[in-house]
């Protein structure tokens, strides 16, 4: 039997295609039932769920949101947070696939430094350990340490207690392919498309990120997300 899977995508309201584009590939890859919710820092607060000041410096609007998932998964299964510059090329499911179960969370552990100083629309590029740990988490709704991460836990704790997973033992950190996070720019292209593309420094729907490696890919599927839309009346 399938495993219930919640995947929560952060969504920045400066970049609702990139959101779209990312819902619309996973949907359209899975082979089985998949929930898709996108993270809007706006109706988090309305809710009471979110209530950090404003912080202008931010790079997205869901740079600490994410780490509600959990939380507003409210299960003992598995749930999923994704950055909104993500395009999938293959079905979410297979991530179950000999995974480790006994861990709290799964992600990609990168160990790089920035190539880029500049990124997206002129942000600048921050680096920091676990850079991108975070821009792909699987959570075991399950575990003792993803209970405990709760709104509380995210409205007061630093941005590097959270993005470095401090939260959670070492221990307790399970390890992704890169191909399940792959950052476009950061490492060489390989022979075969990963399943997941993060367009982490800015990816085709910027105007100057035309021609990023998988250009082709994402543009592709935005224009079988746009096939989708009902065309206004007459």
């Amino acid at each position: 039997m399938a495993d219930l899977i919640k995947v929560y995508v952060g969504y920045d309201s400066r970049e609702d295609i990139a959101w779209q584009v990312a819902r619309h590939s996973l949907l359209r890859h899975a082979s089985a039932d998949v929930s898709v919710f996108p993270l809007k820092q706006n109706t988090l607060r309305e809710l009471g769920l979110y209530s950090r000041p404003l912080d202008a410096t931010a790079a997205t609007e869901f740079s600490l949101t994410r780490f509600l998932t959990p939380y507003l998964a409210d299960h003992d299964g598995w749930s999923i947070f994704c950055d909104c510059d993500f395009l999938f090329t293959d079905d979410i499911h297979k991530l179950f696939e000999g995974l480790d179960r006994s861990k709290a969370v799964h992600v990609v552990q990168h160990d790089y430094v920035p190539a880029q100083a500049i990124k997206m629309d002129g942000k600048a590029q921050a680096t920091y350990p676990r850079k991108n740990w975070s821009s792909f988490i699987l959570f075991n709704g399950a575990h003792p340490a993803v209970k405990a991460l709760t709104p509380q836990v995210v409205n007061t704790q630093t941005p590097a207690f959270l993005h470095r997973l401090q939260w959670v033992e070492d221990k307790d950190i399970g390890a992704l392919p890169l191909t399940w996070n792959f950052l476009e720019g950061e490492y060489p292209k390989p022979a075969q498309t990963p399943n997941v593309i993060h367009y982490t420094n800015g990816g085709p729907w910027f105007e100057n990120w035309q021609h990023v490696d998988y250009a082709d890919l994402w543009l592709a599927e935005k224009a079988l997300y746009e096939a989708t839309l009902t065309p206004p009346s007459a």
